[in-house]
């Protein structure tokens, strides 16, 4: 089973550091938590994951093939997915057109194909709706299916995201506070989906805020501050290091 892993990554913006010599490793099938302050430059270690981001120094490999300076659609080739801290949808399109787009890398007709109107561009669009369905009943989002992705509650859209990006067929899923302003119901929904993901082989890396929800989920955190990693293990271990609980828990420890 291959790994996400990071080797020495790091990214200056001039004289900046916004991470340095970070090392990570997320294997096939766990969930493995990645929090920190607001600053700490998670999203930054993402954005440099999807070539979002120029990296700086290190490397970033799945598996064996270095994606360290890969153009983004090399990244997604390799098997990588991504949600995003704000939601990204198209909103004056439907939940299914939404999902169909996350399909976009499985697609065999030429783009001509497409513009005539061909019989095999047809046949692929008829194919790629049949499978954004099943993907749609997945995330139980089936009955939504010709509302516009924004008429959504805002953990429905979550989901629409989170369907969009398995319709690639990841092999590891990097979501970034994918609960952020979720009750306690819309967040339960997608920790069973997280979990699905897991069961099924995919490797899962969470940015989250959400101490409680990271430490039920994760079996292998990191913790970020300033762009360095300040500690590492299982939850237990992570929650009781005094060095979190000065720079990110506080006096806040489990909120």
């Amino acid at each position: 089973m291959s790994t996400l892993k990071l080797t020495n990554l790091s990214k200056r913006f001039g004289g900046v550091v916004a991470s340095e010599d970070v090392n990570i490793e997320v294997p096939a099938g766990k969930i493995i938590g990645l929090i920190g302050p607001n600053g700490a430059g998670k999203t930054t270690i993402i954005n440099m994951i999807t070539g979002m981001l120029a990296v700086s120094g290190g490397e970033i490999h799945v598996g064996d093939i270095d994606i360290t300076h890969a153009p983004a659609h090399e990244i997604c080739r390799a098997g990588l997915a991504r949600t995003f801290q704000n939601i990204r949808l198209l909103g004056e399109a439907t939940v299914l057109e939404n999902v169909m787009i996350g399909f976009h890398r499985h697609e065999t007709s030429a783009t001509l194909a497409a513009m005539l109107g061909l019989p095999s561009a047809g046949r692929e669009t008829v194919e790629i709706k049949e499978r954004a369905q099943v993907m749609l009943k997945e995330f139980d989002l089936q009955d939504f299916a010709d509302y516009p992705a924004t008429g959504l509650s805002y953990g429905h859209q979550r989901k629409v995201e989170m369907a969009r990006a398995m319709a690639a067929e990841p092999n590891f899923v990097l979501l970034d506070e994918p609960i952020a302003g979720m009750n306690n119901v819309e967040s339960d929904a997608l920790a069973e989906v997280f979990q699905r993901l897991a069961s099924a082989g995919k490797g899962v890396l969470l940015i989250e805020h959400n101490v409680r929800f990271v430490a039920k989920m994760c079996s292998y955190v990191y913790v970020l501050d300033g762009g360095r990693l300040i500690s590492q293990g299982t939850p237990d271990h992570v929650l009781s290091d005094p060095a979190v609980i000065s720079a990110y828990l506080g006096d806040q420890q489990y909120a």
